[in-house]
């Protein structure tokens, strides 16, 4: 798992996929574009905020950016450097967000973050390609190493962490660095990412 300490790459990031640059497959697309992204967004008790979140391409040719100095949603989570971006191309779709020093607290259990990013690619052609990076990860006071699998799961007190949760098909991906589940309480999902139309099953 790649080590990121610096969040102020993302602005560089969104430059070079805005240039072509990245180093992601380049295919024809004839499909409908489609990606978002959000740093955070979470539903507790019935009520959702969301954090840094681009909201929905509405085409090939549209760009999406929102960022935040610092974050929080009270008495649940902080964060700061949030960022997410969306970006759209006749050819394919990325997205991508991130975050750093998160520190969270529900329902008995903490969780705490250096850095997560997700990041979402759709081409012609080829399925959907999605990735994270979660360093530093600690919950209950434990670190938690990630071993780069996907849908690593994580027992919580009363719920579930996943780690790299993904939903990839030939239509998309959804990635999301960290979801948090406790039952009859709260949906929290950290660092998300789509592009394209990821399965809509879930894969948890």
């Amino acid at each position: 798992m790649s080590q990121v300490r610096s969040n102020r790459r993302s602005p560089i990031i969104i430059a070079l996929v805005s240039a072509g640059l990245l180093a992601w497959p380049t295919l024809g697309l004839a499909q409908t574009v489609a990606g978002q992204a959000e740093a955070v967004q979470a539903t507790v008790l019935g009520t959702t905020t969301v954090l840094a979140g681009t909201g929905a391409l509405s085409g090939a040719s549209d760009a999406l950016e929102a960022s935040s100095i610092a974050g929080s949603v009270p008495s649940l989570l902080g964060a700061d450097s949030l960022h997410a971006a969306s970006i759209g191309s006749p050819d394919q779709a990325y997205s991508e967000a991130s975050l750093g020093s998160l520190g969270m607290s529900l329902a008995g259990n903490t969780i705490s973050v250096d850095f997560l990013m997700a990041r979402a690619l759709q081409v012609t052609g080829a399925s959907g390609i999605g990735t994270s990076e979660i360093d530093g990860l600690t919950v209950n006071g434990v670190p938690v190493p990630v071993s780069g699998a996907t849908n690593q799961m994580v027992p919580l007190i009363g719920g579930t962490l996943i780690i790299n949760e993904q939903q990839i098909g030939a239509a998309g991906a959804l990635v999301s660095a960290l979801h948090i589940i406790v039952s009859g309480v709260a949906d929290v999902v950290i660092a998300s990412a789509s592009a394209g139309a990821p399965p809509s099953s879930s894969s948890t």
